[in-house]
């Protein structure tokens, strides 16, 4: 995945990673605006990636 394939909740999620990277998934999730599931799967996708 390159960084143009990156959609803008993917972008939050490592912006408020690099804030502060010991978010729970729930926090991160109300930050990002979505439901705690889709978040655990982007971050583990963004982590696989390379990412995080």
């Amino acid at each position: 995945m390159t960084e143009d394939q990156l959609d803008r909740i993917d972008r939050n999620i490592l912006s408020a990673l690099g804030r502060d990277g010991r978010l729970s998934m729930s926090e991160l999730a109300l930050k990002v605006g979505l439901s705690k599931t889709p978040v655990q799967a982007r971050v583990k996708r963004l982590e696989k990636d390379g990412y995080i």
